[in-house]
């Protein structure tokens, strides 16, 4: 690692002509850094991405994409790729998690989601993974095979391995039949920055492919790290409906069917979620993050009631998966003996 930070030094000073200040500048669930670069008042961001773990090329070229059409994404000042390094304009430091309140939230999503019917009506897609069944399943898979077994331990019966297998045919098949658009796939609080205008200031875009409508908006709605009350966000999903249409995003006969592809396309985000949140605290040592499985498996169990395909899945995540989760909260929190 100090080799690492040694060569981050040398080359920032390589670009800007001078010795300056590396701070960290954020955490991240991937394997990147980012440092904040203060010289003569002014102020950069540095992304460290081990080239052989998070190539920079994708980023590089979507950050552009996002630029070209009027939004507020990172410019990229100087790049590194063999050495995975970028300097960036620095978007500040107001996060919408910690700005969000009952005040503002209504002209902060407004915001946001003026910016996504942007990315999804205009932004050009070839060169995008296409989110395809496998791709859909595999990311599903996480659930099972990071919380369920991994985290949890648990071992499914004949019944509950079929429930489970028979919601996420539906979720999948929901996923599929949507509209296609350029998808961001981590469009959410923790990646959306209050600034001047345009705001918000867009991140961590690296990873967008060509996939479901719903997905953007349902990832920023029923976002992993806040929640609000149902309605509300129902209330702001049926607008972007009417937004997508007015965009030319969506045809006018696919509105009334938004909603139900926006809990179904919820429902197959948060059980990804979770388990990568598990994957975090296994693999990364992260464990940080299994305090938002609770919120995130509680959206499933919010809309699975419209869904019979739902059923055995959401009876799963109640009387097994969120129970353990408990226990093993109540289990970190207790000090060792040795404390």
């Amino acid at each position: 690692m100090e080799e690492r930070n040694a060569l981050l030094k040398g080359w920032v000073k390589g670009v800007l002509g001078a010795d300056c200040l590396l701070e960290p500048a954020s955490g991240d669930a991937s394997f990147r850094r980012y440092w904040r670069a203060r010289l003569d008042g002014r102020t950069y961001v540095l992304m460290d991405a081990p080239p052989d773990a998070e190539p920079i090329e994708r980023f590089v070229r979507i950050a552009d994409r996002l630029r070209s059409l009027g939004l507020n994404a990172p410019e990229v000042y100087a790049e590194e790729a063999a050495q995975g390094l970028l300097l960036l304009s620095d978007l500040g430091t107001r996060l919408y998690l910690d700005a969000l309140d009952e005040d503002n939230a209504d002209r902060l999503y407004g915001d946001a989601l003026v910016a996504l019917a942007v990315i999804q009506a205009r932004a050009p897609t070839e060169g995008l993974p296409l989110y395809d069944g496998p791709f859909l399943r595999r990311e599903m898979d996480l659930f099972r095979d990071w919380l369920l077994v991994r985290q949890l331990g648990l071992e499914l019966s004949s019944a509950e391995d079929a429930a489970l297998t028979r919601a996420l045919d539906f979720l999948e098949a929901s996923a599929l039949e949507q509209p296609r658009v350029c998808v961001h796939r981590d469009f959410h609080s923790r990646n959306l920055l209050v600034t001047a205008p345009p705001s918000p200031g867009i991140l961590d875009f690296q990873d967008a492919v060509v996939g479901p409508v719903t997905y953007d908006p349902v990832s920023l709605l029923r976002d992993c790290y806040i929640a609000w009350p149902r309605d509300r966000v129902e209330d702001w999903a049926r607008g972007y409906a009417a937004l997508a249409v007015q965009s030319g995003i969506l045809p006018d006969e696919h509105e009334d069917r938004f909603m139900t592809w926006f809990d179904l396309m919820g429902v197959q985000r948060h059980l990804k979620a979770s388990g990568i949140f598990a994957r975090l605290n296994i693999r990364d040592a992260k464990p940080s993050y299994l305090a938002d499985i609770p919120r995130t498996l509680g959206y499933v169990l919010q809309v699975a009631p419209s869904y019979p395909e739902l059923t055995g899945l959401a009876e799963l995540i109640e009387n097994a998966v969120l129970p353990r989760l408990t226990v093993a909260s109540a289990d970190m929190d207790e000090p060792s003996e040795s404390s």
